[in-house]
């Protein structure tokens, strides 16, 4: 798994490395050197390479790929924000001047063409939102014809959330020592085209979080032996559907999403009055029609002793809808179980309004699937605190109370409180109604099938709904496809993996 550390962990790594000896001009030497090294000159036959430079150490990085460019032949240039610098970022741009390259300080009217433009203007310490003369420059840089490729983070980008406002749109950014959380997050993947990382000898201090990708999925579902049946596999419960919202359960269970996850049974509970109409698409499913009030689903104990009866796994509350005995459901399951308990859409809502000490005291394994919104409504933060800060609200309240949360995005992180996986698979075709839905299907059939492995089964659902929604996306377009898409390319995304 590869190394994604916030930003102050990397700036208490960056230090630590200059004090136990490494010159930090040396380590500003190594990004510009790993900077080179990414380049694709490949694509150019002899570039005109324009290095756009801000104020701080960034820019210092700037000044000394620079250098490497005039050494190795290549036509360079150096536009300055403004003629103000650090310590480290001054001694390389002296070194410029005594080389003879060309710079020039910003104004209104200053030529952006080139073949090549290097954004250097803002490091991964950048908040808030850039002002001019900042913010007109990196319009300049968006408006330009040129491949563009950002050092360390694209120039106004929030290096721990991945927000911002004006914000350069790379071609290709190069991370330096160690990816960020803001790579990943928020509106990162609309702004970064590919993305690399260059090692320059920086370990980090504290704990990283690390991303999850198929090197990390291969293995993780037990192998399907010959001499084996399906209850092998996990009887698994899916709890869900209303009137109103009959569809949902239909996506988590019957649109192949939990089946084609490899569950061995995949018991659908639903109202007794949407039954009739549920009961055609069920093929490898079994139905299980529970007592219902106006088309919700109404708690009686001894029906779901008998729904969750032999279960390894259970997942509540898509398309439940907010009916009056959701708390009564919920209550039930986490105080007279101890298995892995998914708890989504609706029961995230009921979940909301209830003690959070029923999560403390549960023998269950609870793992909670939130959006932003419902995210707020459990942490009682604002969407907005959670944006700006979405690992560290997400790891807060999984340690505080005994759960496995993902916090659904752009990108999906997973925590359980101390370890932290960030999971980029997924693409813009999924923002669409059920995609949540086919997820929980997905999640809670890999708990049915490994129950003791909540974390890392929570972990390879989130990436396999995603290679699932990339699947679809090609074949369907990300306008056209639908949830039901993603259920349909589960099969093909494990197998891919």
């Amino acid at each position: 798994m590869k190394e994604v550390i916030s930003v102050s962990n990397m700036r208490r790594s960056d230090e630590y490395t200059i004090k136990s000896g490494t010159p930090s001009r040396e380590l500003m030497y190594r990004a510009a050197l790993g900077i080179y090294n990414s380049i694709p000159f490949e694509k150019f036959s002899f570039p005109d390479i324009l290095i756009v430079c801000g104020t701080g150490n960034n820019a210092g990085d700037g000044y000394a790929l620079a250098l490497i460019l005039k050494e190795n032949g290549y036509r360079v240039r150096l536009l300055l924000a403004e003629e103000r610098f650090s310590a480290d970022g001054e001694y390389y741009f002296n070194k410029c001047k005594s080389e003879g390259i060309d710079y020039s300080v910003y104004e209104r009217d200053t030529d952006f063409r080139a073949d090549i433009i290097v954004d250097c203007v803002f490091g991964t310490g950048f908040k808030g939102a850039a002002k001019d003369p900042y913010k007109d420059v990196i319009e300049k840089i968006n408006i330009s014809k040129a491949y563009v490729i950002s050092a360390d983070i694209n120039s106004g980008l929030n290096g721990d959330c991945g927000l911002g406002e004006s914000v350069v749109k790379s071609d290709l950014t190069v991370s330096i020592g160690s990816y960020k959380s803001g790579h990943f997050l928020n509106m990162a993947k609309d702004k970064i085209g590919e993305l690399t990382n260059v090692d320059i000898g920086i370990s980090p201090v504290e704990a990283p979080f690390y991303l999850y990708e198929n090197e990390d999925a291969k293995g993780a579902l037990p192998k399907r032996e010959n001499f084996s049946h399906k209850g092998t596999y996990g009887y698994i419960a899916l709890i869900g559907g209303s009137y109103e919202y009959s569809g949902a359960i239909k996506l988590a269970g019957i649109a192949s999403s939990a089946v084609r996850s490899g569950a061995g049974v995949v018991k659908i509970a639903t109202p007794k009055r949407i039954a009739d109409a549920v009961l055609p698409y069920v093929l490898e499913s079994t139905l299980f029609p529970l007592s219902d009030r106006n088309g919700r689903i109404k708690f009686k104990k001894n029906e779901m002793e008998k729904c969750l009866n032999g279960v390894k796994a259970v997942g509540i509350g898509m398309g439940l809808n907010q009916g009056k005995d959701n708390e009564k459901l919920i209550k039930f399951v986490l105080e007279n179980y101890s298995l892995p308990v998914l708890l989504d859409a609706d029961a995230l809502n009921t979940l909301s309004n209830m003690d959070e000490d029923i999560l403390k005291s549960t023998k269950c394994k609870i793992v909670l699937t939130p959006h932003l919104k419902e995210f707020e409504r459990l942490s009682k933060k604002s969407i907005n605190e959670i944006q700006i800060n979405p690992v560290e609200c997400a790891r807060d309240y999984a340690r505080k109370n005994g759960v496995t949360l993902l916090l659904k995005g752009t990108s999906t992180i997973v925590t359980d409180g101390e370890n932290v996986r960030i999971i980029t698979s997924g693409c813009g075709g999924m923002a669409t109604a059920g995609s949540g839905d086919v997820l929980s299907g997905i999640i809670t059939s890999f708990l049915g099938q490994n129950p003791d492995n909540v974390y890392e089964m929570v972990c390879l659902g989130a990436f396999v709904n995603g290679k699932a929604g990339e699947i679809a996306q090609k074949k369907m377009g990300e306008i056209s496809m639908s949830s039901h898409d993603t259920a349909l390319s589960v099969a093909e995304a494990i197998k891919s993996i």
